[in-house]
């Protein structure tokens, strides 16, 4: 290596010794490498969302911007009532966070802070749920549904996972590493009822771990895909993937239009993930301290 390339290095690169040079070379190769094959789904999306699926189907496929995102979108809101779907993804996304945040967090807090009958089997029993995987739930979440009148209804797609068995994991073992139970104590010696100490004492200090669960619910509830197939019925009432999903045909997809929609819908998504990645991996880190 010449010495006008050792001179240009950062300070600590030039403290290394040249096989401590390349490791670390090919590491940062390693890892731009995967990041740019990560993205480059997101990018043709963003591209193709600008061409007719003419184009799309082209080849070589167009690999830059093109000028018909405004007609795909207006095909799209032929096709769909999209703006609709976007609003019932909303309202169930942030209805099953808030109902997930208070209901897990409760549920965390008694098994934290709370010594009664039968607590390790409880909690072991709400850690196997964990394993049962999405699609056993099916047939039984349509029974049920039908059952009490919520088919296609979108309190059907958040009621039912309001207290998730990860939620409950992730409070329970954050409540019992940040907060010391004489500080329960304390205020109970004080008057405090029992939910004044949940709502006062221990809901102020779990931010980082209410500010994680709430952006994975939020995502997992935007991007839920199986619970809507299942239990929705009219177009008016899909969420966003299943009224996309509603588009794909096997002779007649508009492939353009179906971009644009999926590009508008991961918005919101890579925005909140921008803002909040360090306080998601923050809250996921600080509960694994004690157990």
């Amino acid at each position: 290596m010449s010495a006008a390339m050792t001179a240009a290095m950062p300070p600590r690169m030039r403290d290394l010794s040249p096989a401590q040079r390349a490791a670390r070379l090919g590491a940062w190769l390693l890892v731009g490498t995967g990041a740019l094959l990560m993205f480059m789904p997101f990018y043709f999306m963003f591209v193709f969302a600008t061409h007719t699926s003419a184009e799309i189907y082209s080849f070589p496929p167009p690999a830059w911007f093109g000028p018909d995102a405004p007609g795909n979108l207006k095909l799209l809101e032929e096709r769909l009532p999209f703006w609709r779907n976007i609003g019932i993804s909303l309202y169930v996304a942030l209805m099953q966070t808030g109902l997930t945040l208070f209901f897990c967090s409760l549920a965390g807090y008694a098994f934290a802070m709370y010594e009664f009958r039968f607590k390790k089997p409880l909690f072991a029993l709400v850690m196997a749920s964990m394993i049962i995987p999405a699609f056993m739930n099916m047939v039984p979440t349509f029974m049920l549904m039908d059952f009490i009148g919520w088919l296609d209804q979108p309190r059907a797609l958040y009621v039912p996972g309001a207290a998730g068995a990860l939620g409950i994991f992730l409070m329970r073992q954050y409540i019992a590493s940040a907060i010391p139970k004489e500080l329960v104590e304390a205020a109970r010696v004080d008057g405090c009822g029992e939910f004044g100490i949940y709502w006062r004492v221990v809901l102020p200090l779990v931010g980082p771990a209410m500010g994680t669960l709430g952006l994975i619910t939020f995502i997992n509830s935007w991007n839920n895909f199986i619970t809507p197939l299942v239990v929705m019925r009219s177009v008016e009432n899909y969420t966003i993937p299943l009224a996309l999903r509603s588009m794909q045909a096997p002779n007649d997809t508009e492939w353009g239009a179906l971009m644009v929609g999926a590009a508008i819908a991961v918005l919101p998504l890579l925005a909140m993930f921008i803002i909040s990645s360090r306080r998601l991996i923050e809250g996921l880190t600080q509960g694994a301290v004690k157990g």
